[in-house]
């Protein structure tokens, strides 16, 4: 989980550019936080000056309609087209194509899940891995507590900063010292999680081409053989074991004997060691910049637990639904919570109301959900194949549009938030559900809002 650095500082830098707005809701994305190097400058980012002070006079909905209306057209994909585009101070709906039409989200999935989890947990959640001893069998258990961002060894530049099995062995390490142990077997429990380990609307090459792994409780660097692995094969298809199998690496680094092959075991009696994840608030920024799509399950059935349902796919969405009902939002229907899902089914309108609902002054619980939306040309998703270059059609944007992507084949969907050159603020959704959906013919949608003088 080490991939993070450059970009979660890049990401935090640009937090800064971002101005407070009174009125129908207030986004509140400055929030500063130490880190261990300096960020890169922001890259081509122009009109990123423009957007001070806050415009006083309300954008009117023809210039809104006008400015997409081209590239729109150009798109190629306006078949499969739908959108919604909000004013941020206002709250009025300033355009609207199919707005109230369920479609695949893709991966814009996790704006969802992101809240449903804050809501559900709060901000300051953090998640548990555990150490039990057996004396009996004189065996160490250890336990998952649905961190998968739970790593082997420290990184001091990742933002955010992890647990370790490193640590935990230590920790462990030195409680089996006090008992006179210096020799056990090691057994591992990921009975927190139930259920299949993959659902319904999974695609069977998912797993092997790296963009999932099983979901288990227990596993490091969201299931993958090694912090950075990207691409075929790069996923365990036994995340329990390998994990397990990595903590019994490092029980040996801390003086520990282990003997034989770790197996199943149910850990019983109390932790006699313990590390914590970061605040699910950071967790979140995480997901969202990073897109995982295994953190976006996990945390999905740690909130199911929270709200009393099975920590199971099905439960996590029925939880996420019942999160949604609670907040009277409408129109999202989940299968999982990732959005790898090809069952999944959102609305524009949705995504937009939870994105208002995130910025909004009565629920500073949410807020990490916009803290986590990646920067155009610059962090995260929207950092990523060229998207707002200087060499892509959208390069206008840069700097200026922050949102959360999602891809699948035939499906390109993006929403967040972006700044005007009058100072406006929008909240906006554009998804395509059509053959030639790729990311790179709905940037210019959110890049023209951002040149527009929409008063």
């Amino acid at each position: 989980m080490r991939r993070v650095r450059g970009e979660a500082l890049l990401a935090l830098a640009l937090l800064n550019i971002f101005v407070l707005f009174a009125g129908f809701v207030t986004l509140d994305v400055i929030e500063a936080r130490p880190l261990p190097a300096a960020p890169s400058p922001v890259t081509d980012a122009e009109g990123v000056a423009a957007v001070e002070p806050a415009a006083s006079t309300p954008a009117d909905p023809e210039r809104i309609a006008d400015i997409l209306d081209d590239p729109m057209a150009a798109s190629g994909i306006e078949e499969g087209l739908s959108g919604f585009v909000v004013g941020g101070a206002t709250g009025e709906a300033l355009f609207e194509l199919d707005a109230d039409t369920p479609v695949t989200p893709a991966s814009t999935t996790k704006i969802v899940t992101a809240i449903a989890v804050l809501a559900a947990v709060g901000p300051d959640h953090v998640l548990r891995t555990e150490t039990r001893l057996d004396p009996e069998e004189n065996r160490v258990v250890l336990r998952g507590g649905g961190d998968v961002t739970l790593t082997a060894t420290a990184d001091s530049a990742a933002y955010p900063q992890v647990a370790t099995l490193e640590e935990l062995a230590e920790r462990t390490a030195d409680a089996l010292a006090e008992r006179g142990t210096d020799t056990v077997s090691l057994g591992y429990d990921d009975s927190l999680f139930s259920g299949p380990t993959t659902p319904p609307g999974w695609k069977p090459n998912y797993i092997p081409e790296g963009n999932a792994a099983p979901v288990t409780a227990l596993m490091i660097d969201s299931g993958r053989v090694s912090p950075d692995a990207r691409g075929h094969g790069s996923r365990s298809t036994e995340p329990s074991l390998h994990a397990a199998r990595a903590f019994a690496e490092q029980l040996e680094e801390a003086g520990i004997t282990v003997e034989g092959e770790p197996v199943p075991a149910t850990a019983s009696g109390d932790p006699i060691a313990s590390v914590s994840s970061a605040r699910m608030s950071a967790v979140i920024e995480h997901m969202m910049l990073s897109s995982d799509n295994i953190g976006a399950e996990a945390i999905a059935r740690v909130a199911a637990i929270e709200t009393g349902y099975e920590p199971t796919f099905e439960g996590a969405t029925t939880a996420t639904h019942q999160v949604m009902a609670d907040l009277g939002v409408e129109g999202v229907h989940l299968s999982d919570n990732s959005g790898l899902s090809t069952l999944n089914e959102i609305t524009p309108r949705a995504l937009v109301e939870l994105l208002m609902l995130a910025a909004s002054d009565e629920h500073p619980e949410l807020s990490a959900a916009i803290t986590g939306l990646p920067t155009a040309n610059s962090t995260g998703t929207l950092a990523k194949g060229g998207r707002y270059s200087a060499y892509s059609a959208a390069h206008e944007g840069a700097g200026l549009v922050r949102g959360k992507t999602g891809t699948l084949n035939g499906v390109s969907t993006l929403a967040g938030t972006v700044h005007d050159q009058d100072g406006h603020v929008f909240f906006f959704a554009f998804m395509a559900n059509h053959e030639d959906a790729v990311g790179s013919r709905l940037d210019p949608l959110a890049a023209a809002l951002s040149q527009c003088g929409c008063s």
